[in-house]
């Protein structure tokens, strides 16, 4: 299991992938938005998505959860 965190404070402006989607190293995640720059949340490691824990609209701090990918 690999946890992909919010590196900063920020809204949630686009969740990229869906549960049960596989993902690469370097996969957008997620997008967020802080002080009107657009920050993308990559993959580090290859997995599937196994579970979503933000929603767009929604806000994150840094260390949040955004997703987890299972191997």
């Amino acid at each position: 299991m690999t946890e992909i965190v919010a590196d900063i404070t920020a809204n949630v402006w686009k969740v990229v992938v869906s549960t049960g989607e596989s993902v690469q190293p370097g996969d957008t995640v997620a997008i967020l938005e802080s002080m009107k720059m657009e920050i993308p949340v990559v993959a580090e490691e290859p997995g599937t998505v196994s579970e979503i824990k933000v929603t767009e609209g929604g806000t994150v701090d840094e260390g949040d959860v955004i997703a987890i990918l299972t191997a």
